[in-house]
């Protein structure tokens, strides 16, 4: 199993570990809400585009209200079985290539939301695939950031991410790397840079 499996598994124990109503990373979101996301980004490819289209999102948010309201055991369950054969992520490549930062995300949403948690070690494979999605996610998320990024990780691996004035970089693990390009707050980062810097890039948008 992959990455993308991998974490679809963890996250889907985790998910009946800490039940419907436990608080997520995600703004506003307990961890039915969650759930319901991933179901809606997997099965209802007529409300899919609204998880980035703005003028889609009220239905999408109707179709997701919905599953969220179902039984938890069957949200979970339909989680953890992953899509229909005839979906393209049903393709163990396809599957690893679109889902292993989301799992590998949304695994760290529920798991950091939860008081006392602390980074899991260090797992090669995991490593590699969230270093990989971070410098791509970079290309998207930090494209407005008013200052230059480095992404480097503690071992001294490092990716110029977006030319810019007064480069700050950023330190840590690959799977702090990837949350902190994706905006979550929870990520164990350390900063080098002018403190403006720093400051400026801390409070750009990095995305959902």
């Amino acid at each position: 199993m992959g990455v993308a499996g991998d974490e679809r598994r963890a996250l889907s124990e985790l998910f009946e570990e800490v039940g419907p109503d436990a608080p997520t990373l995600c703004a506003g979101w307990k961890t039915r809400d969650l759930a319901a996301h991933l179901l809606v980004r997997e099965r209802r490819p007529d409300a899919a585009p609204g998880i980035l289209v703005p003028a889609l999102a009220s239905y999408t948010q109707r179709v997701q209200d919905s599953y969220a309201a179902r039984p938890w055991s069957e949200v979970v369950g339909k989680v953890r079985s992953g899509p229909a054969w005839y979906w393209p992520t049903s393709i163990g490549a396809v599957d690893e290539l679109a889902n292993s930062a989301e799992f590998l995300i949304h695994h760290e949403d529920v798991r950091r939301g939860q008081p006392g948690w602390e980074p899991r070690p260090a797992d090669s494979a995991r490593d590699a695939a969230a270093w990989k999605s971070a410098k791509q996610a970079s290309k998207l998320n930090l494209r407005k950031s008013p200052v230059g990024v480095i992404l480097k990780t503690p071992e001294g691996r490092e990716a110029r991410v977006k030319e810019g004035p007064d480069t700050v970089t950023v330190i840590g693990a690959p799977i702090e790397l990837l949350l902190f390009v994706f905006g979550r707050d929870a990520a164990r980062i350390t900063f080098e840079g002018d403190a403006y810097a720093v400051d400026r890039l801390r409070k750009h948008d990095r995305g959902l």
